[in-house]
């Protein structure tokens, strides 16, 4: 492809929720000169999901009485509609933001392996460097995702267990019993599969979130985990132990040994399973987004960079304030946010994004958020 053929007035990163989602928006508005650069395929982290876990917010086909899907990334469409199932398999959503992009008929180039970002100023604009040429651009927007950039932990002997975004199954897991670092979503997620295959399980938190009252899923275990849980519970082969800070990992004669802050030591044949998060792929964003002191990228109201004008992020990895938009029925509440201020500078009209509020995806005042539940 020429160089002047690789020219967008928009690129977006990703093929993932976010991407698709964002990508929708942009069409609905009419942006044409855009394109997707995806690595891989439509869904790819979706697809490295361990085969047993599930989406923990539930779908349902209720767009007839104008409620959007929670797991929807786009208006008249529904995971729970294409794929018969409340709480979708990582790869059966990947079929459906498939099905999305054929349907919108998305500018997809699979197989791009972005390999630097960078603004010239000189030009205003953005050249991504990829594997196959470099992409210029006005606008970059942001949406590579989270499962694919696992948070590497770094006290001694880390790197003896294995970090669960690494499994593919957990019916497949060697041994009779699991030692889990991280008791948020993912750690129970696989303590409550290894008991179903008959394991045993020990999950280690440092904050046990399993006896948090918060009503935001974002800090707390969703209600599709907790009622996991609690069967997981009932077996006896689940212990859950709070106040736990892993200090160090290290070999022994029976396999590994688990060493906590208060002196404390679990033993298991095979290796720990490090349940504590993902890095993002903002990482990848360094010199272009000013970090907060959390490590999340510092933001405008309209989700673009402070330091680098035209850089927008959208995705899990999307913070303002307290506030967490790490579920798709947050953040995708925030890309006719970011498409508004792209219209507004490629001088086109906006008005249709006005659906998008009506559907509950257009969240441009964050004072409504954080109310908490009072029964």
């Amino acid at each position: 492809m020429k160089a002047s053929q690789r020219y967008r007035d928009v690129i977006v990163v990703g093929a993932g929720a976010a991407g698709v989602g964002v990508s929708v928006t942009l069409k609905h508005v009419g942006v044409k000169n855009f394109v997707v650069l995806e690595r891989s395929e439509v869904g790819a982290s979706f697809r490295r999901w361990p085969r047993q876990m599930r989406f923990i917010s539930p779908s349902f086909p209720s767009n007839s009485v104008g409620v959007l899907d929670l797991n929807a990334v786009a208006i008249g469409t529904s995971p729970a509609y294409s794929l018969g199932c409340e709480h979708p398999t990582g790869e059966q959503y990947a079929r459906y933001l498939k099905a999305v992009a054929d349907y919108f008929e998305l500018p997809v180039r699979l197989g791009v392996d972005l390999q630097r970002l960078e603004y010239v100023a000189a030009e205003d604009m953005f050249h991504l460097q990829t594997k196959q040429g470099t992409w210029r651009c006005r606008f970059v927007i942001w949406a590579a995702g989270e499962f694919q950039y696992p948070r590497l932990v770094t006290f001694p002997g880390a790197e003896l267990g294995i970090h669960n975004a690494a499994v593919s199954s957990w019916t497949d897991w060697p041994g009779e019993e699991a030692v889990i670092i991280g008791g948020y979503e993912s750690g129970i997620d696989a303590a409550v599969h290894l008991v179903q295959s008959g394991r045993r399980a020990i999950v280690l938190e440092r904050r046990p979130l399993w006896d948090s009252k918060e009503s935001d899923p974002s800090v707390t275990l969703s209600p599709f985990t907790r009622e996991r849980l609690e069967a997981a519970l009932a077996t006896g082969r689940l212990q859950l132990c709070g106040g736990v800070e892993v200090k160090k990992i290290e070999r022994v004669a029976s396999g590994f040994a688990v060493m906590g802050n208060d002196g404390s030591r679990y033993i298991t044949s095979s290796p720990p399973i490090l349940a504590v998060g993902f890095e993002g792929s903002h990482r990848m964003l360094a010199g272009l987004v000013e970090p907060r002191p959390d490590g999340f990228p510092l933001l405008t109201d309209s989700d673009e960079s402070t330091c680098v004008p035209g850089l927008f992020l959208v995705g899990p990895m999307l913070r303002h304030g307290n506030h967490v938009f790490c579920f798709i029925y947050k953040f995708r509440q925030r890309f006719a946010v970011v498409v508004q201020t792209v219209c507004n500078r490629l001088g086109l009209d906006a008005s249709p994004l006005e659906e998008y509020r009506r559907w509950g995806m257009f969240l441009d005042d964050l004072s409504c958020c954080g109310q908490e539940c009072v029964c």
